[in-house]
């Protein structure tokens, strides 16, 4: 999606991965358009030849007195029926290609969206961090109605005007090679006048594509940021810079439309003169006694030359929206060929429970114990590890960019059941290490052990399962506010939501909004206030019952207060588990087992609440300056 709009593209790559949907998802469905168009345009042109024979053996005969009018008229209502029926047959052929590429482009466009939703699922965060949202969202809407024009009308109008070219040059070399090659001169000049354009169009028609995506993330993130822009009074400010966005993107549609809006009647003005060309060609060699030529040949030569030109026209027509939709193919190409999270990690989280004799084993149901279970490649066996909560960081290195390190040997004993604290500056590194614990992003030397094991021996799925996390920045779903409790432990009853709930201090005001727990949340809890937001994203925590919490700021949107009946439900969801807590506030750090004080990604003190402020060091400052 952030390939340059200039550099050359491959279309028929891009087109054949396109089919390659259509194909693999509908092949019955596509053979039987495949037949219907060419069924139809055979039927056409068949039509189309017999009025040779209705000329020149039944009107001619008849205008001649050669043939009895009795006799003639039977004969020739005949044949018309004969030509009416190819005709039926060519309609009702349109009309079932018609009812078919609707279900086959609608399928397919599914198909597209649920592989491309599939993929961003598995997308690394650092992907997510680097592209805008709304540039995404244009990947899911504006690129590919794209397709859904391409594969609903331009690919069967490709198809039929490529039949309807081959039949009508078969049936005007059977009617005349020499007038044939004659309109064959201008056909040869429309072909290569549409190539030359359309290589032109595309160039800005993928440039369009791309400041299509740029101008929705600008609309996506102004919307969302309207608050902070109405305080600022940066309304005139955020309208001069859409107003640029906006202008790119109308520069180059006004450019993509202009070359491929030339197309059409460049081919139509072509067409007509062809036309002209080999009337008065066609009918000189008529007048003049041609051999082998004569005047019933001329009529459907005359509408072969403009069955001839009209797919080249409906070809021409259809350029514009197939650039178009290879451009927005090319986009969604590039999403989903992004490497995915790669995850190289076999031991899993399972339910166990333990043996008289103290062994672990692995269990269908729940117990509430849970084990890590490795197997040993080296043989065969399976060894099954407590999940306690102990984690290590060893002699850390990390940086979100190769050659920039923003982590410096960073080593944390966290114990199960302690509390690890991490105060700084903003920018100090401390989400990035509880970042890192999770395996958002993988770290460049050092190593991280959970319970003894090696994080990266861990799969994903089964480390973050085990973690809980209350983020700085929090995010609720549209639905009910159990709902979004419910997210950290989706099969959870009603009494557990409640309680989670309680622990976390939220059950009072949650009593109180108009449907209690059944309230909707529209607009990512627009309809509350961010302590509230806040206090349902610890309940959600809370409901999960993880060995180790995560607490970015948990408590950075709730009032003094609030502060203090959260704290206690907390303090309760704290107990017996390992936690890492960052925050600013530091008095809800000073019961912590240790508190580490990180500067420019390096701890630069660690020890409990009274070592630090004996030591009056960098904590003492931040403390006492604090108060």
């Amino acid at each position: 999606m952030s390939e340059n709009p200039r550099r050359s593209k491959n279309p028929v790559k891009t087109l054949m991965r396109t089919l390659g949907y259509v194909i693999k998802g509908y092949p019955i469905a596509c053979i039987a358009v495949l037949i219907c168009l060419v069924m139809s345009s055979v039927a056409t042109a068949v039509g189309t030849m017999f009025t040779k024979t209705l000329i020149s053996e039944y009107i001619q005969p008849m205008l001649d007195g050669t043939l009895a009018q009795d006799v003639g008229f039977a004969a020739l209502a005949s044949a018309i029926l004969n030509v009416a029926i190819f005709y039926l047959i060519g309609v009702l052929c349109n009309l079932s290609n018609e009812q078919i590429m609707v279900r086959v482009s609608q399928g397919t466009l599914k198909k597209v969206r649920d592989s491309l939703f599939e993929h961003m699922e598995k997308l690394p965060l650092s992907y997510l961090d680097s592209h805008g949202r709304g540039d995404i969202m244009s990947v899911y809407t504006n690129d590919t109605d794209t397709l859904r024009q391409l594969i609903s009308q331009c690919i069967p109008v490709i198809i039929s005007s490529t039949s309807t070219l081959v039949s009508s040059f078969v049936s005007m070399m059977i009617l005349s090679v020499p007038l044939t090659l004659v309109a064959l001169v201008t056909v040869t000049a429309a072909v290569f006048t549409m190539r030359a354009l359309s290589k032109r169009s595309a160039t800005f028609f993928r440039r369009r594509q791309k400041d299509l995506g740029a101008v929705n993330s600008f609309i996506e993130e102004a919307v969302a940021g309207q608050r902070v822009i109405k305080v600022f009074c940066h309304e005139d400010k955020i309208k001069e810079e859409f107003d640029k966005k906006n202008g790119t993107l109308y520069d180059s549609t006004r450019f993509a439309n202009g070359f491929a809006n030339l197309i059409m009647p460049i081919m139509g003005n072509l067409s007509y003169l062809n036309y002209v060309i080999v009337a008065v060609v066609g009918g000189t060699l008529a007048i003049n006694g041609a051999a082998g030529f004569e005047i019933a040949m001329l009529v459907p030569f005359l509408q072969f030359t403009r069955s001839f030109n009209m797919p080249i026209s409906h070809i021409s027509q259809q350029i514009n929206s197939i650039i178009t939709a290879l451009a927005g193919s090319e986009r969604i190409f590039a999403l989903l060929d992004e490497p995915v999270e790669e995850d190289d990690g076999y031991v899993t989280l399972v339910n166990a429970k333990e043996n008289a004799d103290g062994s672990i084993t692995e269990c269908e149901e729940r117990t509430g114990l849970w084990a890590w279970k490795h197997p040993h490649s080296a043989d065969g066996s399976v060894t099954y590890t407590r999940l306690r909560g102990d984690i290590v960081l060893e002699d850390v290195d990390f940086g979100y960019l190769p050659g920039k390190t923003v982590l410096h040997d960073i080593n944390i004993y966290a114990r199960p059941g302690q509390k690890i604290a991490f105060v700084g500056a903003t920018g100090a590194g401390k989400t990035t290490i509880t970042n890192l614990i999770n395996r958002f992003y993988e770290i460049q030397d050092g190593k991280i052990r959970y319970d003894g094991i090696n994080i990266k021996k861990i799969k994903k799925a089964d480390l973050r399962r085990s973690l809980g996390m209350v983020l700085q920045d929090t995010h609720l779903f549209s639905g009910s506010v159990a709902d979004n409790i419910r997210y950290g432990k989706l099969d959870a009853t009603d009494e557990e939501v409640y309680a989670a709930a309680k622990l976390a201090g939220a059950d009072y005001f949650i009593s109180h909004l108009p449907k209690g727990y059944d309230t909707e949340i529209t607009g990512d809890g627009a309809n509350l206030s961010q302590g509230q937001r806040q206090l349902i994203a610890i309940a959600r925590a809370a409901i999960a019952d993880p060995p180790v919490l995560i607490l970015d700021e948990a408590t950075s949107s709730i009032d003094t207060r609030t502060e203090a009946i959260v704290q206690r439900g907390m303090d309760s969801l704290m107990e017996g588990r390992t936690v890492f807590v960052i925050a600013h506030r530091l008095s809800t750090v000073q019961n912590s087992s240790v508190i580490m004080v990180l500067a420019d990604g390096r701890i630069i003190e660690r020890g409990s609440h009274s070592e630090l402020l004996e030591e009056k060091g960098v904590y003492y400052t931040l403390y006492t300056g604090s108060k």
